[in-house]
């Protein structure tokens, strides 16, 4: 989780509420999960139960609506932090009434705020129930240097990962063991644990999200490896590289160099002023140009931090202005349906000039 500084976490509130208030927003009621470790400090997950924090914009004390189960220590150095007071509800009581009374006009929600209590509690405010998109989501896409810091550290550790795979995959091996010699490392490496592991090895490969196999990986094989984990902190590491097993063909070999161009481009295209969008043309339209546009299936990134996918997203149209301080991957790929598939992602930070590359491993297509 989050280093526990009441500073840090009294100075994210403020940034909420100014957005908040400059969007003509009167109340925001933030999830248990991602926001709410953003704020406090601590996750705080509660299942089915409401767990939410109440900030209202104009000033005065947030309130904290938990189920009394979750009211332990953890809890409450988290209400300390943003300065709440605890309004614990037993099983039994309907705990909606108690954030809708507490707040009116324009009130913002979580996005993560499950229709459980979306609906009724849309039906109990007097005001308008709006989603928090604009206002959470902006400010945790801003990430301050320390945040980048540690996303840096998480790149470090998963680029040490990738640099060993040489081990990793062998011919005669399924997915499923590779997979499993990754865990490990990824997880030698100080990470809390594998988020996710993707071996994607010959006709796997042309599936973005496909995990392991008992597959067999094979000589001749093109395996896609995505892979990462976050750190004890909260901040995650995401990183793909492409891995030949013996010399590719022509075919793929000349693909992957349009795929290489087309990450670096899109690289380059990052600095604080552009549109987001204009991230995700420039992969695009370089593969396009080389006849591969329309194996290119997905947007090119996705925002992380302690979200893995967080905003801002970099997908055709997308027009989110670029900020310093603002973190994403980028990820270009081609598929070929049943034949074989190709990703390069690196994690990209805005600076005040330009961009800073998180992930510093080999970017070629690394021959195994």
């Amino acid at each position: 989780m989050p280093t526990p500084d009441p500073q840090l976490h009294s100075a994210r509130l403020a940034a909420v509420r100014d957005r908040a208030g400059a969007l003509g927003i009167d109340h925001v009621v933030v999830y248990s999960g991602e926001d709410m470790s953003y704020l406090t400090g601590e996750r705080m997950d509660s299942h089915e139960r409401l767990t939410a924090l109440v900030v209202p914009v104009a000033g005065g004390e947030p309130l904290l609506v938990l189920p009394a189960l979750e009211l332990t220590d953890f809890s409450r150095r988290a209400a300390e932090r943003v300065g709440a007071a605890i309004h614990p509800w037993s099983d039994g009581t309907d705990p909606v009434p108690l954030v809708a009374g507490k707040v009116a006009g324009r009130v913002a929600v979580s996005s993560a705020l499950p229709a459980l209590h979306l609906v009724p509690l849309r039906d109990g405010v007097d005001g308008e129930v709006v989603l928090a998109s604009e206002v959470i989501d902006h400010v945790r896409a801003v990430k301050t240097p320390d945040e980048v810091e540690q996303l840096a550290e998480a790149a470090r550790r998963i680029d040490a990962v990738h640099a060993r795979m040489g081990e990793f995959l062998r011919v005669g091996r399924t997915e499923e063991q590779a997979g499993e010699l990754i865990t490990a490392a990824i997880e030698a490496e100080g990470l809390t644990h594998a988020e996710f592991v993707i071996v994607g090895s010959g006709p796997h490969g042309a599936d973005p999200h496909h995990g392991v196999s008992d597959r067999v990986i094979e000589s001749g094989d093109i395996v896609v490896v995505d892979i990462g984990g976050p750190l004890p902190s909260g901040y995650h590491s995401d990183c793909t590289r492409t891995y030949s097993m013996g010399e590719p063909s022509a075919e793929v070999a000349e693909s992957y160099e349009v795929l290489q161009e087309a990450q670096r481009l899109a690289r380059e295209a990052v600095r604080p002023g552009v549109a987001i969008g204009e991230v995700d043309a420039a992969a695009r339209e370089h593969l396009a140009a080389a006849g591969l546009g329309e194996l290119f299936i997905h947007r090119t990134g996705h925002g992380i931090g302690l979200g893995l996918h967080e905003p801002p997203f970099a997908m055709p149209g997308a027009d989110t202005v670029l900020e310093e301080g603002m973190t994403f991957s980028v990820e270009p790929g081609i598929y070929r349906s049943g034949q074989w598939g190709a990703r390069l992602e690196d994690i990209v930070a805005v600076t005040a000039d330009g961009r800073r590359d998180l992930n510093t491993g080999e970017r070629g297509l690394r021959v195994l």
